[in-house]
């Protein structure tokens, strides 16, 4: 039985491996091979863009200055080269790791001489913190091994120049930044590869009945990498369950309805029958706090591959469900409630979305209905092209809002 463990513990890393290789259109190499088509390089603060030969001169030899401040409305530049290459690890970690701070510096990455960021999202919610809660945790992408640093290991292929740079937009000033900047010079570039994009949204009170957008209209051909979403929900509700959504993504010219569809929140991310605390490689609910009203869940799409020739588009329905009489209560005490159907938890339902059928009406013991809420989310996606049409980041006014601090 133990040797089955290590045979598939073994077979599942060189999957892995092999996924996310694969994600960036690269050649794998086996671990035991030398690859002549590419030089290692780090940039960190101890050697700017990983010069050849240039690292550790601020102090003859011995660790100089490890970490940059950056001062309020200052931007530091992580690495600014022109060449050709792929990012392999981005490693990161600050003295203040407040959710105010998570949320007020911006990071960006520019691809090809772009001046247009393929990357303009919140610090925290990029590498994971999506609610600005740090602890432990593990993923396929993302790390963070005792919770207070930000690790990435999402391969990043670029043909003409990579520029990452960090914005202070808290006001305040930030003492300590430390990085590693993990990237690879190559000689060959395979016409497959795609740019690395990301694109943050938040909306803090969703309007009732409209899908909540995950990722605007993207034209081009492309690859789904995977999804971080928050959600603050709202107290009018109480404790009803507000994870009946089910996800949306419009393909290649889909107009009123998607092409794919799954059947609820917590489904989607592979959970059932509620959303508890878990991480898995691909799927995972970091938060899960009924006292805060606050969930975070995640889903890359690694082993079951998303791709899109022409456009992609990508919602999240905020929907909840609860017993009929909870729902009343709820109704009755002003909460927004739109519902959509009944259930009698036989498999037998009555739709009433959009047939003028109040909720008093419903007979079944069981109602899902719209809801709204305050949802956050970063979508990560590749594109052939190494920029992007999406709207700019939201002010910090959004991105702060409301925030419910989580002190680590």
């Amino acid at each position: 039985m133990k040797c089955a463990t290590i045979k598939w513990t073994v077979h599942f890393f060189f999957l892995f491996v092999m996924c996310l290789q694969s994600t960036a259109q690269v050649s794998p190499k086996p671990l035991f091979q030398f690859d002549e088509n590419s030089k290692t390089r780090w940039s960190s603060p101890e050697n700017i863009n990983g010069i050849k030969g240039g690292g550790g001169k601020e102090n003859f030899g011995a660790k100089g200055r490890p970490a940059r401040p950056i001062e309020a409305g200052e931007t530091l530049t992580l690495l600014d080269i022109k060449e050709q290459g792929m990012i392999t690890r981005i490693w990161i970690t600050i003295n203040d790791r407040s959710i105010t701070m998570l949320r007020s510096l911006r990071l960006q990455m520019f691809w090809d001489g772009q001046t247009n960021p393929s990357v303009s999202v919140p610090l925290g919610d990029f590498f994971g913190m999506t609610l600005g809660r740090m602890s432990p945790f593990e993923n396929a992408l993302f790390a963070s091994p005792e919770g207070r640093s930000f690790n990435s290991i999402i391969p990043m292929p670029f043909r003409k120049g990579a520029k990452i740079q960090i914005t202070n937009e808290s006001g305040q000033r930030l003492s300590s930044l430390y990085f590693d900047v993990d990237y690879l010079l190559t000689k060959k570039w395979n016409p497959d590869n795609l740019y690395f994009h990301a694109y943050w949204h938040r909306d803090t009170a969703t309007t009732i009945t409209e899908d909540f957008t995950l990722l605007p209209k993207i034209e081009g051909r492309g690859k789904l990498l995977g999804v971080n979403v928050g959600v603050n929900t709202n107290p009018a509700y109480g404790k009803l369950w507000w994870g009946e959504g089910e996800i949306k993504i419009y393909l290649d010219g889909d107009t009123n309805y998607p092409t794919l569809v799954g059947t609820g929140t917590e489904d989607y991310i592979g959970d059932a029958w509620g959303q508890g605390r878990f991480f898995n490689q691909f799927t995972g609910c970091p938060v899960a706090d009924e006292k805060k009203l606050q969930w975070s869940f995640y889903r890359f799409h690694i082993p079951d591959p998303v791709y899109f020739e022409t456009d992609i588009r990508m919602m999240f329905p905020q929907m909840g469900s609860a017993l009929r009489k909870d729902v009343l209560d709820a109704y009755h005490n002003g909460a927004p409630i739109v519902p959509t159907s009944g259930d009698d938890g036989k498999g037998h339902t009555t739709q009433v979305y959009k047939k003028n059928i109040p909720i008093e009406k419903i007979k079944e013991d069981y109602v899902l209905f719209y809801r709204t809420d305050d949802i956050c989310s970063t979508v990560y996606f590749y594109l052939d092209q190494p920029t992007n049409t999406l709207p700019p980041l939201q002010a910090t006014s959004i991105r702060l809002f409301n925030l419910k601090e989580d002190n680590r």
